[in-house]
C-alpha cells in the first residue's frame, strides 16, 4: 500500500509524458485524479493505522513497512514505513498537492509538462517522508530539489531563472553536507549500515563525542539549509517571489518540512547524545529564526516576500521545540514530549495555512502582475471571497485561538518553558510581531479606496502590455470590477483553511497519532 502511495503520482506523470496529445485541462485533470486517488489511499492508511504501532519511534512497531535489499555492499535498501511522525506529513503532502492541482486547472503554459513535473515532485516528497534508509532518504531528498528547480525556472516570473539557480545551488550544497553526515553515521556504526531502524537501535559513534558532534554538524547544516533556518535562509525569499503560486505553496508547505522532519527522524533518535549536548544551540538558532523572520517580514513591501519570511519565523518555533526536547537535565520527559508534539503539529499547521496564503498571493499576480503592497487597496469590496479567505489564513498564521497554529505554538511554548524559560520568553516576542505584520497586511490590502495596478486585468485574464513593452504596474487606479476568486481557486484554498480550523477545534484527531511516536523519540533522546 505504501509503495503504491509513493509511486502512483510518478506513474501518472509517466502516462502524461507518454501521451503528447493529452493537453490543456485534460492533463491537469489527470493530475487532479492521481492526487485525489493518492489522498484517498493515504486516508485509508490513516483509518487503518493504530497509533500504538508507531509508539516506539523508528526502532520497531512501524506500519506498512517494506524492507527490500537494494545496495547490499553497504546494506542500503528500499526500506519504507509509517509511524506517527511520518503519517501526518504524508497526509499533508496529499492534501496540498491536490489543492495545487485544483488551483492549476486553468494553467495555460504547457499544462502537460507542468502537471507531470508536480506529480514527480509529489512522489519525491512522499518518498522522503516514508524512507527508513539514509541513502533512500537522500535520493528522494535530492529529487525534490531537481523538481522544484524546474518548476521555478520553467513557470516562474520575474527573475525566475536566477532565483531557481540560487535555490538549487544553496539546497544542493546543503544536501552534500547531509550526505557527508550520512556517510559518517555509516562508518561509525557497528553494523556498517544506512538503515535508520538499526542505527536508532544501536546509535553509532558511541565512544567518540567529537566525531558525533561533527556528524551532527554536517547533518544539521544540510537540514538547516532546507528548512531554512537563520542564517541559511537567504535563498528563500527570491525563490518564493519568483515561483508560480502552486510552486510556492509546495515549497513552503512541504519542502521546508523535509528539513525539520530530518531533525526529528534522523538527528534526534540516531545521535541522541550529540543532540543532548548541542540542544541549546538548536534552541538559540530557533529563537533567532523566530525573531529574524518576524522582524524582516514586518519590513517587507512585497506580499509574497513577507509570507516567505514568516516561514522562517514559523520553522524557528519547530526547532525551538525540538531543541527543548534535548535538554534532558532541564525538563522532565513529559514537558519535552509536549514540545516535540508541538513542533510536529506546527509542521502540519504551517503547511496548511502558508500553502493557502501562497495560493492567495497567486490571485494578486493573476489580476495585477504585482505583489507590491502599494499597488493594492480596498479589495474587500470588489473581492469579498478573497478578502475572507485572506483574513482567515492570516489570523490562523498569527496563532489565533481556534486555529491549528494556536495549538502548535501553545504546545511548543508550554513544553519549552520548563526546559529553557529565557529563550521561550524571548521567542514570545515573535508572536506579537507576527500578529502585527499580518494585521498590517490585511489593512493595506483590504481597506481604503479600491485600487488595483493600472495594467492588471479586471477579469483575471491576460494583462495588457504597453505597446512595444512588457507588463508593468506603475500606478494604482480605482477599479471596482476586479474579479473575485474563481470556482477552482476557491475549491483549492477553502479546504486548507477548513482543515486548519478543524485541527484547531478538534486537535485530538492529530494529537493521538503524533503523541506516541513523539514520546518514543524523546525517550530515545533521553536514554
Amino acid at each position: 500500500m505504501l509503495t503504491v502511495v509513493i509511486f502512483l503520482p510518478l506513474l501518472a506523470a509517466a502516462v502524461l509524458l507518454a501521451a503528447p496529445r493529452l493537453g490543456g485541462r485534460a492533463a491537469i485533470g489527470v493530475w487532479v485524479a492521481a492526487s485525489a486517488a493518492d489522498l484517498a489511499l493515504i486516508g485509508w492508511m490513516w483509518w487503518r493505522f493504530d497509533p500504538g504501532e508507531g509508539a516506539s519511534g523508528v526502532v520497531d512497531g512501524l506500519a506498512y513497512e517494506v524492507d527490500l535489499q537494494w545496495i547490499p555492499t553497504v546494506d542500503a535498501g528500499y526500506h519504507v514505513g509509517v509511524d506517527g511522525l511520518s503519517l501526518p506529513l504524508l497526509a499533508l503532502t496529499g492534501v496540498l498537492f491536490l489543492a495545487c492541482a485544483i488551483y492549476s486547472l486553468r494553467e495555460p503554459d504547457r499544462p502537460r509538462t507542468y502537471a507531470a513535473l508536480f506529480l514527480f515532485l509529489q512522489t519525491a516528497c512522499l518518498g522522503t517522508f516514508a524512507s527508513l534508509d539514509l541513502i533512500l532518504f537522500f535520493v528522494f531528498f535530492d529529487l525534490t530539489i531537481v523538481g522544484m528547480y524546474f518548476v521555478i525556472s520553467g513557470w516562474g516570473h520575474g527573475n525566475a531563472r536566477a532565483s531557481a539557480l540560487k535555490f538549487f545551488l544553496y539546497t544542493f550544497i546543503g544536501s552534500l553536507a547531509l550526505l557527508v553526515g550520512f556517510i559518517g553515521l555509516f562508518l561509525g556504526s557497528d553494523e556498517r549500515t544506512f538503515d535508520m531502524v538499526a542505527l536508532a537501535a544501536n546509535p553509532p559513534l558511541a565512544d567518540s563525542p567529537v566525531a558525533r558532534g561533527l556528524v551532527l554538524l554536517a547533518i544539521g547544516l544540510g537540514l538547516a539549509v532546507k528548512t531554512p533556518l537563520f542564517p541559511f535562509h537567504t535563498w528563500l525569499p527570491d525563490a518564493h517571489t519568483d515561483a508560480p503560486a502552486a510552486g510556492s505553496a509546495v515549497l513552503a508547505g512541504i519542502l521546508l518540512k523535509l528539513g525539520t522532519y530530518g531533525f526529528v527522524r534522523i538527528a534526534m533518535p540516531i545521535l541522541p547524545e550529540a543532540w543532548q549536548r548541542w540542544a541549546m544551540v538548536a534552541v538559540v538558532v530557533g529563537v533567532i529564526s523566530v525573531l529574524w523572520g518576524a522582524f524582516v517580514a514586518l519590513a517587507q513591501t512585497d506580499v509574497k516576500r513577507m509570507i516567505a519570511y514568516t516561514s522562517v519565523n514559523h520553522m524557528g518555533y519547530v526547532l525551538l521545540g525540538l531543541g527543548a526536547a534535548g535538554l534532558v537535565a532541564s525538563a522532565d520527559e513529559g514537558a519535552r514530549t509536549v514540545a516535540t508534539v508541538g513542533a510536529m503539529y506546527q509542521m502540519v499547521s504551517h503547511g496548511l495555512l502558508t500553502g493557502a496564503l501562497f495560493l492567495l498571493s497567486g490571485w494578486l499576480w493573476s489580476r495585477g502582475h504585482t505583489y507590491a503592497f502599494d499597488r493594492w487597496g480596498g479589495l474587500a469590496r470588489p473581492a469579498p471571497v478573497f478578502a475572507a479567505c485572506l483574513a482567515v489564513a492570516a489570523f490562523g498564521s498569527l496563532g489565533l485561538p481556534g486555529f491549528s497554529g494556536f495549538v502548535a505554538e501553545f504546545q511548543v511554548f508550554t513544553g519549552a518553558l520548563q526546559a529553557t524559560p529565557v529563550a521561550t520568553l524571548i521567542a514570545v516576542v515573535g508572536i506579537l510581531v507576527t500578529a502585527g505584520l499580518f494585521l498590517l497586511a490585511l489593512q493595506r490590502l483590504l481597506t481604503g479606496d479600491t485600487t488595483v495596478p493600472s495594467h492588471g486585468p479586471a477579469d483575471g485574464g491576460e494583462p495588457v502590455a504597453p505597446a512595444g513593452g512588457t507588463v508593468t504596474a506603475v500606478r494604482a487606479e480605482p477599479m471596482t470590477g476586479v474579479r473575485d476568486l474563481r470556482g477552482h481557486e476557491t475549491a483549492s484554498i477553502v479546504p486548507l483553511l477548513v482543515l486548519a480550523l478543524l485541527l484547531g477545534i478538534l486537535p485530538g484527531v492529530l494529537l493521538e497519532v503524533i503523541e506516541p511516536a513523539a514520546a518514543a523519540v524523546v525517550e530515545l533522546v533521553g536514554r
